[in-house]
């Protein structure tokens, strides 16, 4: 029997959620919300620090494209603290070793999109992306199809980033044990 022709199905049930809320007004800020909860896998979130938490994308552009969230919701990067300033390029660079242990990227995107002109999706909290690359990894979907074929789910993608982070904090400080829940 020859295969059939015509268009293949690619089946991608978790995005009906987005597609279905897509231009909604968000009643309360998501990046707020989240960090406030005790069900830090349920929510994607890698690791909790002091001024940012790391958060799995859950519309991701790649599997295991992080951002990295202050807690305090702002909109103008400006007006972020050092500490925070500081403790975010701190998580970044802790964000691409674990992804480079989880992940194994050929490079990365790591950037912000500040205000609705710019693309940012929630624009009145600051964020920045962190997104794993690989050679080869654009083809027609995202342009023809307006697909992004992602081959890990959420959950399994979680839990490689999460135990690379913590064993990237854990070479950070030398061995000892990371400051993060579980």
């Amino acid at each position: 029997m020859d295969k059939p022709t015509g268009p293949e199905r690619l089946h991608a049930p978790w995005r009906m959620e987005y597609i279905e809320h897509a231009g909604e007004p968000v009643c309360e800020c998501i990046f707020c919300e989240k960090p406030q909860q005790d069900c830090d896998q349920v929510n994607l979130i890698v690791y909790r620090g002091e001024q940012n938490f790391v958060i799995l994308n859950a519309f991701p552009y790649n599997n295991g494209h992080l951002m990295i969230i202050p807690y305090q919701h702002i909109a103008d990067f400006t007006e972020l603290s050092r500490e925070t300033l500081e403790e975010m390029m701190r998580l970044a660079k802790l964000a691409i070793t674990a992804l480079k242990k989880a992940m194994r990227p050929d490079g990365f995107n790591l950037g912000m999109n500040i205000g609705h002109p710019a693309g940012a999706g929630i624009a009145e909290h600051l964020h920045l992306h962190i997104v794993p690359r690989w050679n080869g990894d654009t083809n027609f979907m995202p342009v023809i199809g307006n697909t992004r074929v992602l081959p890990e789910s959420l959950e399994r993608t979680w839990a490689k980033v999460h135990a690379a982070f913590n064993e990237a904090l854990l070479e950070e400080d030398g061995g000892n044990p990371p400051g993060c829940p579980e």
